[in-house]
């Protein structure tokens, strides 16, 4: 099942190229937000699943590309992100020991949303194209082999960052939780529909433009492990989020006015705009492309707008 919200957070699930509204099955579940909302479904999915298959079989619904499509978790209680988390095509002796990070909540976009740029000192501006696990009951302490019972569903993610920014070391925070930083959805998939989240393909487009191809069997550290490497730090709710990686390989330069697309197999596909008032820009290839080419340093350099290097 898909589930979504759209236009003034109605709930919806999915049916073919339309949603159906599934509000009034819904109205009876205590909650006080659109996330509290989706939160109580589902951690009452089971009480629920046959009534919202009932409604979908009944109703037409109405196209989605005639609705405003919103973040499936607009206010998430957690957004644990796992870091350095893929083999980058076999590039990596060995997997880097298992990290993660914390994203603020208020850095939630949805589908047709823009991603504004600060005007901050960064290097670059990237996003990560990633697919996020949504924890579906509470997991403390969880072993491996007990993890995926915690598992309610997956969706897009995309884990933006502003790269480079003083002073050296004070990383994680000022990088990734700027507002509007984690574009998600276009909706979540009910983990029955995904026979196996580590064969999964994952793209990126920018304009059009395929920059980030690869596999989620290249994974690292897989889910289980994720899962429960992080409930024995803190305890994971349903709801929360842990999104699950990306190849760095594949990473470029987002800019004013592009459009990016992220399509993860079986999860549909995430569409956002990139917003930035400074106009800067950066050239348009991957790291690879960028690497290949002989650069220096990690990150393709910026080439025009404030805090260009050859402004200074």
């Amino acid at each position: 099942m898909k589930l979504m919200f759209f236009d003034d957070f109605k709930m919806g699930v999915v049916k073919g190229d339309n949603v159906v509204d599934v509000s009034a099955v819904v109205k009876d579940i205590p909650h006080t937000s659109p996330n509290g909302l989706m939160v109580g479904l589902i951690e009452r999915f089971d009480a629920y699943k046959g009534k919202l298959e009932a409604a979908v079989a009944a109703g037409a619904g109405v196209p989605l590309k005639s609705v405003r499509i919103r973040p499936p978790l607009p206010s998430p209680g957690n957004m644990d992100c796992m870091a350095v988390n893929y083999m980058e095509d076999g590039t990596r002796d060995a997997p880097a020991p298992i990290n993660a990070f914390h994203k603020a909540a208020n850095a939630v976009i949805g589908n047709g949303d823009t991603m504004v740029l600060p005007d901050v000192p960064a290097t670059v501006f990237e996003g990560e194209a990633e697919f996020a696990v949504i924890i579906g009951k509470k997991a403390t302490n969880v072993s491996e082999a007990d993890a995926m019972k915690h598992v309610f569903g997956y969706m897009n993610f995309i884990d933006g960052s502003a790269r480079g920014l003083p002073p050296p070391g004070n990383v994680f925070f000022q990088m990734k939780s700027r507002d509007t930083f984690a574009p998600i959805g276009p909706y979540i998939v009910t983990a029955d529909e995904i026979a196996d989240p580590h064969k999964l393909a994952i793209k990126l487009w920018n304009n059009g433009v395929l920059m980030q191809n690869f596999n989620s069997d290249d994974m690292a550290h897989k889910i289980p492990r994720c899962i429960s490497w992080l409930s024995s730090i803190h305890t994971l709710s349903p709801g929360d989020i842990v999104a699950t990686g990306t190849n760095h390989r594949g990473l470029n330069p987002f800019m004013d006015g592009d459009t990016i697309e992220l399509e993860t197999e079986k999860l549909g596909r995430l569409t956002f705009k990139v917003r930035d008032d400074l106009k800067r820009t950066w050239a348009r290839v991957t790291r690879l492309q960028h690497h290949d080419a002989g650069g220096e340093g990690a990150h393709t350099p910026q080439t025009g707008g404030k805090y260009s290097p050859a402004k200074k």
